[in-house]
């Protein structure tokens, strides 16, 4: 049996543009997970475990509503709350995974299809350093080239350096060869900031997961340690501190209809 999860190998790029400019690159990868895969791949691969210890594993309480065993139940949840009733054939969840125990997810992605295989939906799952976790939910439509953009206000605290006062725009390449997560963030004077993760599709396997275990050594521990490097040359560079504003509830989301919100044309 072929799965369809795979690895996605590539690079994370971060680019600021006021107060101060600021650019990082960092080479990562990230696992696209067939929700309905995972008892599959627990067993099948030595190196992967589902909601236990293992080299590479993914936990339930580290996404959603944290809770073990629910998450695809959550997934459509969200999925109803945005009026899609028939829900999703396929949801597959684009994520670092947990290397010897510890991850930590800025932003995981969820692409929702049909039973024909459409893009219908997708969850936009992002967290902060804070334990908190906001999931945008916005009905899908791809445009000609295969590309999704979206737009929505920011709702939750992310960095000490960003204002709330913030408009996302996403402009997604689904899955396939490759991956594309393209995230556009402006303020009211405009444009902010500018983050993407690009990465070629690799074979899901114990070979893969080897492989990516001895090219990105401690990558998830490193992930954390970045972002508080980066924090750091914000500083001393004298970009403006916003203080965290407390999340009314830790785990929330949102609907976003896209007709209400045009993403317009970011480049």
């Amino acid at each position: 049996m072929r799965i369809s999860s795979a690895i996605y190998r590539g690079d994370v790029v971060h680019e600021r543009f006021k107060p101060r400019k600021h650019g990082l690159r960092y080479r990562v990868f990230s696992l696209l997970i067939d929700l309905d895969e995972l008892p599959l791949l627990d067993r099948r691969l030595r190196l992967f475990g589902h909601n236990r210890r293992a080299v590479f594993s993914v936990h339930d309480k580290d996404h959603g509503h944290g809770e073990e065993g629910g998450l695809r139940a959550w997934a459509e949840e969200r999925l109803k709350e945005a009026g899609l009733a028939s829900g999703a054939a396929r949801i597959s969840m684009l994520c670092y995974p947990r290397i010897l125990g510890y991850v930590f997810n800025p932003l995981t992605v969820y692409f929702c299809h049909d039973d024909k295989d459409g893009l219908v939906a997708v969850l936009y799952e992002v967290c902060n350093t804070f334990h908190e976790r906001h999931t945008y939910i916005i009905p899908a439509q791809a445009e000609q080239g295969g590309d999704v953009r979206h737009a929505c206000a920011k709702e939750m605290y992310v960095s000490p350096f960003v204002p709330m006062d913030c408009l996302y725009r996403f402009r997604i390449r689904p899955p396939a060869e490759g991956v594309l997560i393209a995230i556009h963030e402006s303020d009211a004077e405009g444009p902010l900031l500018y983050a993407a993760f690009a990465g070629r599709r690799h074979e899901l396997t114990d070979r893969s997961l080897m492989t990516a275990f001895l090219s990105y050594p401690l990558m998830t521990l490193k992930v954390m340690g970045a972002i508080h490097w980066e924090a750091l040359r914000l500083w001393l560079k004298g970009v403006p501190v916003f203080r965290h504003r407390k999340a009314e509830n830790p785990v929330a989301s949102s609907v976003i209809h896209p007709k209400s919100m045009s993403p317009g044309s970011p480049s």
